[in-house]
């Protein structure tokens, strides 16, 4: 496990900070392998079969083995555990950030205005209007969300959020935290090797993870990354200004981007959609297909819908829309993604989904062979931040 940053905008902790994130990391694994497992047992040999004594079947669904679990204690306990932790995430990394503030918005301002290792842009729409369902949640349970900004050109959300990554993902996601997009990218490669994006788009691009990782697979591509927070903006652009990645950066909302028509290849989102209210997905599907070039890819990193997944399982990934500050993350997981495709104008024959192991668990040769077999079965570990972690993409072709 590592919560270290490596690339120069990191901040430096105090032992005590170092040693609570080490907590945070612990506790965190406790609670997603070790008390999630002993949850599982429960279930299967209690909760289960009460229910099917009761009603002379199984549940049907995630709802019902929500139902049937909240009264238990374990299921109490582990709800508790998993929130303060999730809390205790944030605050690890947070006095670090607030003591840094200023020097790191500095060092933001001169990396963004530098062009010595790269020659990425940055554009900040000073009259942008932060839509509410970004503005009035803190989402992750982070204070201030994506989006709170408490100086001009402010860096600290961006940098509350790499660093509380770092720990958050107990360094399932690699030394970057670009595991996730790596994969993706990397899988992509090998099952479509035809296929040379030159023009690429990370819809709800934060800090950049997800972004940077095509300049890397696509080295010939202009990649662009969108967002409506301009510290994640900001932040992100250092960030890869000074990884010497070229890389664009614009405030703008996914449901109205200003690029013109068949502008993209590849328009891609990582880990965005279960934040959206539907309309807005649905919105966010047509801009992406009206930007498309013919025979582009729209392609999207998500957790697995629930009409793929078993009810225990359904149960178990939606529980961040009740105690995590995700209000429309089950909402998403109960749509079918190939039906939402098709209802944003993309053929039915033309939708896909897939499963990928992680690159940082499994190297690229497992991917490959994955990418011949077109996987898409998901099983426990999909989306699940436990070792041996998988991820689920679905997208279509224009």
């Amino acid at each position: 496990m590592s919560n270290d940053i490596r690339h120069g905008l990191k901040i430096r902790h105090s032992p005590d900070e170092t040693a609570r994130q080490h907590f945070a990391m612990g506790m965190r694994s406790y609670v997603l392998n070790d008390l999630a497992n002993g949850m599982r047992k429960v279930y299967d040999h209690k909760v289960e079969p009460n229910f099917r004594r009761k009603h002379s079947r199984t549940p049907a669904d995630g709802p019902e083995v929500h139902k049937a679990m909240k009264p238990d204690t374990i299921f109490k306990f582990y709800s508790s555990l998993r929130v303060n932790t999730q809390e205790s995430v944030w605050r690890s990394v947070m006095p670090a950030v607030e003591r840094n503030a200023e020097e790191l918005r500095r060092h933001a301002q001169v990396l963004s205005q530098s062009t010595e290792s790269a020659q990425g842009t940055l554009a900040i729409d000073t009259n942008f209007e932060v839509p509410k369902y970004v503005a009035d949640l803190d989402v992750h349970l982070v204070p201030g969300g994506y989006h709170t900004e408490y100086m001009e050109n402010d860096v600290s959300q961006g940098a509350i959020m790499d660093n509380g990554k770092s720990v958050f993902t107990m360094g399932l996601t690699g030394e970057e935290g670009d595991d996730i997009t790596m994969s993706v990218a990397t899988y992509l490669s090998h099952r479509y090797p035809t296929f040379k994006p030159k023009k690429i788009l990370d819809m709800g691009c934060t800090t950049g993870s997800s972004t940077l990782p095509w300049a890397k697979i696509f080295p010939e591509a202009e990649v662009h990354g969108i967002d409506v927070a301009a510290p994640m903006l900001r932040y992100g652009h250092a960030r890869a200004q000074l990884k010497g990645i070229t890389t664009h950066f614009h405030q703008m909302n996914c449901e109205t981007p200003d690029f013109e028509d068949e502008s993209f290849d590849l328009v891609y989102s990582c880990m965005l959609l279960h934040e959206l209210p539907k309309n807005t997905i649905h919105n966010t599907f047509q801009q992406a297909r009206r930007m498309l070039k013919p025979e582009g890819l729209m392609l999207h990193y998500e957790l697995p819908p629930n009409n793929i997944v078993e009810p225990y399982d359904s149960f178990y990934l939606d529980w961040d829309a009740y105690y995590n500050k995700e209000p429309f993350y089950k909402a998403f997981r109960d749509t079918d993604p190939s039906e939402e495709c098709e209802e944003a104008g993309f053929g039915a024959d033309k939708t896909f989904q897939f499963v990928t192991p992680s690159l940082h668990s499994y190297g690229e040769e497992t991917i490959s062979k994955a990418a011949k077999n077109q996987s898409k079965d998901a099983n426990e570990r999909v989306g699940r931040l436990v070792n041996g972690v998988q991820w689920f993409c679905f997208g279509a072709w224009k």
